[in-house]
């Protein structure tokens, strides 16, 4: 099998799932453009945890972690089969590249991977795994945790960072009727970094991108960013999926790294 790209999906508020906006038909259409995976590994901020984990479940549950909206959000379920075999290949191609990772039997799929993959895989019938987002990752090491990653990219795994590109969750529960000037302005930022292969910029984002303590109050929904293109390789070029901004502040523009 060919090396198969990377992703980074905003999937932005839970009601991402009812309201697909511009960003759900477009991830439907990139996920009947890509090579068909043999397996998806996702890599969600709603999972973080003292080193490295990896769901093993055969049949994981979706869960939904969130509270305070809409009833049919949590009628919703996504029925796709795990990969023990490529979950047990993530968990030895992490340890030998020097991270502390175990497995976890019972881990089902949090929001941030079923929410995007109602759009990517609608008939979820392809294998999903997640593995952990481990605490304390700052740029550099979150980027280094998707370099281990990538050598399952040439065994057919898709591995997808899940986060957004803008999260301010003051700012989204305030509401905004227009599109706010400050996530236009870091969105730019973003998409010429990566359009342009410039790894070093997109590593320094939190640092150098205008509003980004504004865009970010804290890291772990830009970090799977981070992830996707490490697992990509340095200078890779990547193709914007235009998602818009929703209430005003949640950018949900995804990535696709292909080398």
């Amino acid at each position: 099998m060919n090396r198969l790209p990377t992703l980074f999906v905003s999937h932005g508020a839970p009601t991402f799932a009812l309201e697909p906006g511009l960003a759900g038909p477009r991830l439907q259409a990139l996920g009947r453009a890509l090579p068909r995976p043999r397996a998806v590994l996702v890599v969600s901020p709603h999972w973080m945890t003292r080193g490295a984990r990896v769901g093993m479940s055969g049949q994981p549950a979706t869960i939904h972690d969130f509270g305070g909206f809409p009833q049919p959000l949590y009628e919703i379920a996504y029925p796709a089969a795990g990969h023990t075999a490529l979950a047990q290949r993530t968990l030895d191609v992490l340890k030998q590249a020097g991270w502390m990772v175990q497995g976890e039997e019972h881990r089902g799929l949090d929001h941030g991977a079923w929410v995007p993959l109602l759009y990517l895989y609608p008939d979820a019938d392809v294998p999903v795994f997640q593995v952990s987002l481990p605490m304390g990752l700052d740029a550099q090491s979150a980027w280094a945790f998707g370099q281990a990653l990538a050598p399952l990219r040439d065994e057919g795994v898709l591995v997808v960072g899940s986060g957004s590109l803008t999260h301010n969750l003051y700012e989204f529960r305030a509401g905004h009727g227009h599109e706010e000037a400050y996530a236009t302005e870091f969105v730019a930022w973003v998409r010429e970094a990566v359009r342009q292969g410039d790894s070093e910029r997109v590593r320094r984002t939190l640092d150098d991108a205008p509003h980004a303590q504004r865009a970010h109050p804290t890291t772990e929904h830009f970090l799977p960013l981070l992830v996707a293109a490490g697992a990509a390789g340095e200078g890779t070029v990547a193709e914007v999926i235009d998602g818009g901004i929703t209430h005003g502040v949640l950018s949900m523009d995804s990535f696709v790294f292909a080398s």
